[in-house]
């Protein structure tokens, strides 16, 4: 079994900076958004989505996929996505059910991940229905969050409905990646 040995220069790519940035911002998206400013709040949910979008594509085309960003990408998402998903709660407390069940798809896949890591396997990158489970998201809380700093709408049957779609979108991503889970598992016990 090869070990993983990540590299001083690994910690300064564009794309890992990206991702320290959608981590730092977690912090005062989470004091806004607590604080009722719910536009700036939103700005930073915008910055953390494109950064987002961004460090993946970045990493591909200029060759700078590192063994650290696969680790540290994944974890950049789910901060963010319980922080905002705690914020929504507060904001929305009619969603807290499906809230419940995008941790939890949460939680499922950070223990697969981590099983792969102790078994000396690489967690898959993400694929294209993780990433529209991710970007429904974001488009869901921008969206909450828009239509009520500039509106002062809220409806909790809209919020339940755009939150609804994006947790059958997730759930169907957790059993993606649950099959490569698996045929990584079969494939490592087959060598």
């Amino acid at each position: 079994m090869e070990k993983k040995v990540i590299k001083v220069s690994d910690f300064f790519t564009i794309p890992n900076l990206l991702t320290y940035l959608r981590i730092i911002i977690i912090i005062p998206f989470v004091i806004c958004f607590l604080n009722h400013k719910y536009i700036m709040a939103m700005i930073l949910i915008g910055i953390s989505a494109l950064s987002d979008c961004c460090d993946g594509f970045i990493a591909r085309k200029f060759n700078q996929i590192t063994d650290l960003g696969k680790l540290l990408d994944p974890v950049a998402d789910k901060l963010t996505l319980l922080s905002v998903m705690v914020c929504i709660t507060i904001f929305t407390p009619v969603v807290l059910p499906v809230m419940t069940i995008l941790v939890l798809k949460d939680v499922v896949m950070l223990m697969g991940g981590t099983r792969l890591l102790k078994k000396g396997l690489t967690p898959p990158a993400a694929k294209w229905y993780g990433k529209i489970g991710t970007i429904l998201f974001y488009f869901s809380v921008i969206l909450i969050v828009f239509l009520k700093a500039m509106f002062g709408y809220e409806n909790a049957v809209l919020s339940l409905i755009l939150l609804s779609v994006t947790a059958v979108v997730m759930i169907y991503a957790l059993v993606q990646y649950y099959l490569i889970y698996l045929q990584l598992i079969k494939e490592q016990k087959g060598n």
